[in-house]
């Protein structure tokens, strides 16, 4: 049997399920935003590796989880290359009324682990601790050293988590795997987003005679409907497809007698790698003015994450499909994470790969398959025993 299959063997499903519903308990939602439920947990599971390990706080509650297993053998050129394990601790607000189970129990039922955050992620990140634990339990421990960025704040931005580490310069690794929910697949490619405000202006009048005044309102659901339906235009990426736009938010009025004189829209764009916020905001701005040229309107940015990608056939990509036995081609995500720091401001070759699906994240009744951590935790491990001496090596 070799190494990485040994390892892989002794991966035990029920001890990361355990790990799971016991993350899933520590209420770690954000907003409002505090992650410090979570730690001690962690900390002692990591511990348990012979990890060292310590808190990075940047604001009081933000805390993110650092810690470094120390691989086996010599170190090859003065040292062993660097695995990085980054996953986000916070999770989205629950409406508990919508939940048919307790959103922070950590419920097993029908080989489903039901919770917030269960799939979105911190399944992901048990399956990464518990395939570091079968390769220690399998006397394989890695060739590499492994670290695990266990961070605050992903969901509102990652300000306080992966971008402070990144300012404070404590962000260094040869590779990365994120361990967001994938379905199982190696994932190279993402969108970015550009959140927006749109301002639409009209003239007010009674409500009697709308004819008038100009309904802010009106023109608002004419420039809301426009963008649902809008051709960015350019060549679709081979993963990613072609940009979008979503209208979530259109608040306008003062009163029904009252013609509108102002309705703002908040719009979520999604763009392709390579496209800046300045760029972003230039063309939904020209876009706007070309399908409704009548409406007079604004729009300002209120967030923007760029999108990000690796070639497909960088090695990095090759060793985890190998080590994840998958003839599945790669693929790319509609949404972003927090791989994009890792990607594009620090050149770090980044995948993303872990349990679940994103179907569900965010939805009431969230979950994960216990089999899917299990098989999740055997790739982690297949990773942690193949990154050795050279960096990449799939022997």
């Amino acid at each position: 049997m070799t190494t990485a299959c040994a390892a892989a063997s002794a991966v035990d499903e029920s001890r990361c399920a355990e790990l799971t519903a016991a993350m899933v308990r520590c209420d770690t939602r954000n907003p409002p935003g505090d992650e410090t439920a979570i730690v001690p947990l962690l900390a002692d599971v990591l511990a348990g590796l012979g990890a060292r390990t310590e808190v990075f706080e940047p604001a009081p509650g933000r805390t993110s989880v650092l810690a470094t297993v120390a691989g086996a053998g010599r170190p090859a050129e003065g040292r062993r290359p660097v695995l990085l394990i980054n996953g986000h601790l916070d999770v989205v607000p629950v409406v508990e009324d919508d939940w048919t189970l307790p959103p922070f129990g950590g419920v097993l039922r029908g080989g489903l682990l039901y919770g917030r955050g269960a799939c979105d992620m911190k399944g992901g990140i048990a399956a990464a601790i518990e395939g570091m634990r079968a390769c220690f339990d399998a006397g394989e421990p890695p060739r590499c050293d492994v670290v695990f960025h266990l961070v605050a704040d992903e969901e509102t931005g990652g300000r306080w988590g992966t971008e402070a580490l990144m300012r404070a310069d404590r962000i260094a690794a040869d590779a990365a795997i994120v361990p967001e929910p994938s379905e199982l697949r190696v994932c190279v490619a993402e969108r970015g987003v550009l959140l927006a405000e749109i301002t639409v202006t009209g003239r007010a009048a009674h409500g009697s005679d709308p004819a008038v005044g100009r309904s802010a309102v009106a023109d608002a659901a004419r420039l809301a409907s426009a963008l649902h339906q809008a051709d960015f235009g350019g060549t679709p990426h081979p993963l990613l497809g072609s940009p979008t736009c979503n209208v979530g938010v259109i608040r306008g009025g003062t009163a029904p007698n009252i013609v509108a004189s102002s309705c703002i829209l908040r719009v979520d764009r999604r763009v392709l790698p390579g496209q800046s916020e300045r760029q972003a905001l230039a063309e939904l701005s020209a876009l706007m003015h070309r399908l409704v040229p009548d409406v007079e309107c604004t729009v300002e940015a209120l967030a923007f994450a760029e999108a990000s990608e690796l070639e497909a056939d960088h090695p990095f990509v090759g060793l985890v499909q190998s080590a994840a036995e998958s003839a599945r081609p790669v693929r790319g995500l509609f949404l972003g994470t927090d791989a994009r720091f890792l990607r594009n401001q620090l050149g770090i070759p980044t995948v993303v790969y872990g349990p679940g699906s994103m179907t569900v994240a965010h939805s009431h009744d969230e979950y994960v398959a216990v089999a899917e951590l299990a098989e999740a935790s055997r790739t982690f491990a297949g990773v942690f025993t193949r990154f050795g001496e050279s960096l990449f090596n799939k022997d």
